[in-house]
């Protein structure tokens, strides 16, 4: 039984799926936004909320700022309220190499045009007042990123496609993709079939799952990450910089009142097929508190506060990592019409606006508005023992801040 003509079906309601969604709607297209759970409910609403402009690369420095202006510009992008902090972030090194790549990552971000400088310890002290600047070498300061109570954003965007005509469907299983002829016509789910000749699996921690449905496979895995909260203190203002210290792999920001603290160990939790099928759930993730205990453990010379501080919540999530630590966005080979966003690599929430920006366009335009061929899914060509694909996305995860910030570097020639 069709229930639905659409000129797109968007397959998962969370940053990446939202952010499409409400792009294709705003471009005149008709969009069904379709989730197994609530919209808006499963793994982005748990992340972090941080930005990160100064990233790997010149093309993800270029994307990363732009998804801050756009976050900036959200409520009269969309008409929706989004409370953002523009206070900036820290970034920290405690060995003289991270030293070196902090140095890097501020010429960087100067040569693309951000607000970022080096400062002392002492001043980055008193810019987040629970550092203790002991042994720290060098700290980059980033006056323009922003922070923001994560679930705003995919909620924003869904609402407002919808008011531009997008048709939400939540609680909705993905039964098939409907494929014919090497084309796909539309997606069978629990409600019935939705006809369309274009689909967009931004499914999350379930993108491979559903990518099987079409008969492809993605290389993305789900890894627990986890995060906690204090009880609110005294002097914690919202004011205060997201601080970040590369060789722990741990960031730190206010949160209503409180302090928030992540971070990425080096023995990652990885769900699979098996562990995750079509009926689990975010809330069914179990999470370990004393993960994020150790980590708090390895930087208490420099945040002593987490020592005691009392925890007010503690939460996770199942973001996605690819074995290059590069995001998928594009066209899928082999099925004409299906196209892929995930492969968030822990930073993906914060450039959502921008890459659901850059894939709504390559789906009305048939190219994309600039060089992404880093991104495309037809990268994963060659056929790896998916042990040695879990190891490369476990060593991305635990060195997600202390790996080198600029390899890869792409010049400025490549951005069209």
């Amino acid at each position: 039984m069709t229930i639905g003509n659409f000129d797109v079906v968007v397959i998962g309601s969370g940053a990446f799926g939202a952010s499409v969604a409400f792009h294709l709607s705003a471009a005149g297209r008709n969009v069904a936004l379709v989730d197994q759970a609530a919209i808006a409910s499963q793994t982005s609403p748990r992340a972090a909320g941080l930005t990160g402009q100064v990233r790997r690369s010149e093309m993800m420095t270029h994307i990363a700022s732009h998804s801050v202006k756009k976050i900036i510009e959200f409520t009269e992008e969309t008409g929706e309220p989004l409370e953002y902090f523009q206070s900036g972030s820290l970034t920290l090194a405690r060995t003289a190499e991270h030293a070196a790549l902090i140095h890097g990552g501020v010429e960087l971000g100067k040569y693309m045009g951000l607000d970022v400088d080096l400062v002392s310890a002492e001043e980055a002290a008193q810019l987040m007042p629970f550092l203790n600047p002991k042994d720290i070498l060098a700290a980059g300061y980033v006056r323009s990123d922003v922070y923001l109570d994560p679930g705003q954003l995919p909620l924003g965007y869904a609402r407002a496609a919808q008011k531009l005509g997008a048709t939400l469907l939540p609680h909705t299983e993905i039964e098939q993709i409907i494929v014919e002829r090497g084309q796909v016509t539309g997606v069978a789910t629990s409600r019935g079939d939705l006809k369309a000749p274009v689909v967009v699996d931004a499914a999350g921690g379930w993108l491979r799952l559903v990518a099987s449905f079409a008969g492809v496979a993605l290389p993305a895995f789900p890894v627990r990450h986890q995060l906690m909260v204090t009880q609110p203190l005294a002097e914690v203002t919202s004011a205060q910089p997201t601080v970040r210290i590369l060789d722990a792999n741990i960031y730190i920001r206010p949160d209503r009142g409180g302090l928030m603290f992540g971070g990425y160990e080096s023995d990652p939790v990885f769900y699979g097929a098996n562990s995750m099928g079509k009926d689990f759930r975010i809330e069914d993730l179990e999470l370990d508190i004393d993960v994020l205990k150790r980590l708090a453990k390895s930087v208490e010379a420099q945040f002593p506060i987490f020592r005691d501080a009392a925890i007010k919540e503690h939460r996770g999530g199942l973001p996605t990592m690819t074995t290059d630590g590069d995001h998928i966005l594009g066209p899928v080979p082999g099925v004409a019409g299906l196209y892929a966003i995930g492969g968030c690599n822990v930073g993906g929430f914060s450039v959502s606006p921008a890459l659901g920006e850059l894939l709504a366009h390559w789906i009305i335009a048939g190219e994309p508005s600039m060089n992404l061929s880093r991104m495309l899914p037809s990268r994963f060509v060659e056929k790896l023992p998916e042990s040695d694909m879990l190891e490369q996305c476990r060593s991305r995860y635990a060195n997600y801040y202390s790996a080198n910030p600029t390899e890869n570097t792409t010049s400025a020639e490549t951005l069209r």
